[in-house]
């Protein structure tokens, strides 16, 4: 199971790192390792702030879009 959630980011890394380094550089494998990192960091982030985004786009939608400032 954990398998496939590992493929599935280096997957993701994958696609994204190369777009920005050839895949025949010799550091692609690196940079692609550090963009899986920070994809990781970035769903548990967004995992942990998941309410609080919600709760943001609530309150904005109820206002009519208007600032609370």
């Amino acid at each position: 199971m954990f398998n496939w959630v590992v493929r599935i980011v280096m997957l993701l890394a994958g696609m994204i790192t190369s777009w920005f380094v050839a895949r025949e550089a010799d550091n692609f494998s690196v940079i692609q390792g550090v963009v899986a990192m920070l994809l990781i960091a970035f769903f548990v982030l967004a995992a942990a702030y998941w309410p609080s985004i919600v709760q943001f786009f609530r309150d904005r939608r109820s206002s009519g879009g208007k600032a609370d400032i």
